[in-house]
C-alpha cells in the first residue's frame, strides 16, 4: 500500500474501532465493567477470534497487514500520553507514608505469582510445545514467571479513576505496587530476551540503565521542574510553549525507557510524577486526557487484539491448560496481595481492595506477550491462554470489588480528599 493509501485506511480504522468500542462499552457498562475493559475485549473481538474467524474476508480488508505499521506507533503513542497523565496524578505523599505496605504487597506480588508462572514454564517446556524449540527451559520458566508477575498497571490506573479511588490509601498503595511490579518483571523479560539474543549486556543496560532515569527524573529534573511550576502559578495559567515542553518532556521519557527495554509506558508515567502539582498538572490533564482515552488508547487495544487467536485452543488439554494459568494467576497474585496488605497493618477491606485492584493483568500483560509472540519465544497457542488469562482477570476486578469491598471503598483511606492534587479522571 502507497503512503497516502495506508493513510485512508488509516482513518477509516479509527472510525470503525471507535464505534465497536462504544458499542461494546454500553453492553459493559449495564454489567458494572468500566470503559477500558470494554475496550480491551472490543479489541480482541476484532481480530482473528471473532471477525477474522467468521468473516475473514472483512477482517483482512478492514486491517491488512501494511496499515499495522500506522496502527502500532499511534497506539503507542495513546499509551504514553495516558500513562503520563496517570503519573501526573500519582500521590507520591500517600506512597511515602504507606511505604511498607506497598513494598510488602509488591513483594509478594512478584514472588509467589513469579514461583508459580516458573514452574508452569517449567511443566509446559517439558511436556508440552507451547514453547517453540529454541526456547531453552530457563527461558520459559522466566519469561512465564514474568508474565504472571505483572500488573495491569494502566488499566489499574483506570479501574481506580473508575471506581473513584484516586488519592486514597487503597488507590496508591495499589498502583505504588503495581509499578513496582511491572517494572520487575520487564527487567526480568529484559533477561529473558538477552538470553534470548545471547547478549547479557542488554539486560544491564535495562535494569542499570532504568534506575538511572528514575534517579534523574526525580532527584534532578523534578526540582527543576518545581521552580518552574512556581513561576506558573504566580501567572494562574499554563502558556503554549510550557505546554509543548511538558509534552516533549513526556515523549523524551518514553524515547528513554523504550531505548533502553524498559518500555515507553515506564518513561511517561515517571516524567508524570516529576509534574508540579496545581496549575501545571490541572492544565495538562484538561489537555492531553480527553483526547487520548477517547481516541488513541482504543488502538492499542485493537492493535493487541489483532494478534490474539482464541481458536487456536482447539483441545480440551489446551483449555485444561488455560485453567492451569487462571489458578495460578488469581492465587500468587490476589491471594498474596491481600495477606501481604493485612501482614503490614491495613484494614481487611482495603486489603481486599489491593489484591483484587492488583489481581487485573490486562494492558501490561497484552504488551509483554505481544513481545514473546514477536521474539518466537512463545507460541501461538500459548499466546492466545495468556490473553485469556489477562482479559478473564480484569472482567473479575470491578464485580469481585464491589463484593468484596462495595461501591465507594472506605472512607478511612480517602486521605486528603480534598487536595486538588488528587483530581480524578472523569470516565
Amino acid at each position: 500500500m502507497t503512503n497516502l493509501q495506508l493513510a485512508v485506511q488509516f482513518f477509516f480504522q479509527i472510525a470503525v474501532i471507535l464505534g465497536f468500542c462504544q458499542l461494546v462499552g454500553l453492553l459493559a457498562k449495564r454489567i458494572g465493567q468500566p470503559q477500558v475493559v470494554a475496550e480491551m475485549i472490543a479489541g480482541v473481538l476484532l481480530g482473528p477470534s471473532l471477525l477474522g474467524l467468521f468473516w475473514p474476508e472483512v477482517g483482512g480488508r478492514l486491517f491488512p497487514k501494511d496499515s499495522m505499521r500506522v496502527l502500532f506507533p499511534a497506539s503507542q503513542l495513546g499509551l504514553a500520553a495516558y500513562m503520563f497523565v496517570v503519573g501526573l496524578e500519582f500521590r507520591v505523599d500517600i506512597v511515602q507514608r504507606r511505604l511498607r505496605s506497598a513494598v510488602a504487597v509488591s513483594v509478594a506480588g512478584m514472588v509467589v505469582p513469579f514461583v508459580l508462572g516458573g514452574l508452569l514454564g517449567w511443566l509446559f517446556h517439558s511436556r508440552t510445545n507451547l514453547f517453540p524449540s529454541k526456547t531453552t527451559l530457563a527461558e520459559a520458566v522466566i519469561f512465564l514467571g514474568a508474565s504472571m508477575c505483572i500488573t495491569a498497571f494502566p488499566m489499574l490506573a483506570r479501574i481506580i479513576q473508575f471506581k473513584k479511588l484516586s488519592g486514597t490509601t487503597m488507590g496508591t498503595v495499589a498502583l505504588g505496587a503495581g509499578a513496582i511490579d511491572d517494572a520487575a518483571a520487564w527487567c526480568l523479560l529484559a533477561v529473558v530476551l538477552a538470553s534470548f539474543d545471547g547478549d547479557y549486556r542488554h539486560a544491564v543496560v535495562n535494569i542499570a540503565g532504568g534506575a538511572g532515569y528514575v534517579a534523574a527524573v526525580l532527584f534532578l529534573l523534578r526540582p527543576l521542574l518545581a521552580r518552574w511550576g512556581r513561576a506558573v502559578e504566580r501567572d494562574g495559567t499554563l502558556s503554549d510553549r510550557g505546554f509543548v515542553l511538558c509534552l516533549m518532556l513526556m515523549s523524551l521519557g518514553a524515547w528513554i525507557t523504550d531505548g533502553i527495554g524498559l518500555h515507553a509506558v515506564f518513561g511517561a508515567f515517571v516524567m508524570g510524577t516529576a509534574m508540579p502539582r496545581g496549575v501545571v498538572t490541572r492544565a495538562l490533564q484538561e489537555r492531553i486526557e480527553p483526547l487520548t482515552v477517547a481516541l488513541l488508547l482504543p488502538l492499542f487495544f485493537t492493535y493487541s487484539g489483532l494478534n490474539t487467536q482464541i481458536g487456536l485452543l482447539d483441545s480440551g488439554k489446551l483449555w485444561g491448560f488455560a485453567g492451569l494459568v487462571m489458578l495460578a494467576a488469581v492465587g500468587g497474585k490476589g491471594i498474596a496481595c491481600w495477606l501481604a496488605a493485612r501482614a503490614t497493618g491495613l484494614p481487611n477491606r482495603e486489603a481486599l481492595g489491593i489484591g483484587t485492584l492488583m489481581n487485573a493483568r490486562g494492558l501490561m500483560e497484552l504488551i509483554i506477550i505481544n513481545i514473546g509472540l514477536q521474539r518466537g519465544i512463545i507460541s501461538p497457542a500459548l499466546f492466545a491462554t495468556l490473553v485469556i488469562m489477562a482479559v478473564v482477570t480484569t472482567l473479575m476486578a470491578s464485580p469481585i470489588f464491589e463484593w468484596l469491598v462495595g461501591r465507594h471503598g472506605p472512607a478511612s483511606g480517602m486521605e486528603a480528599a480534598g487536595d486538588k492534587a488528587a483530581t480524578t479522571i472523569g470516565l
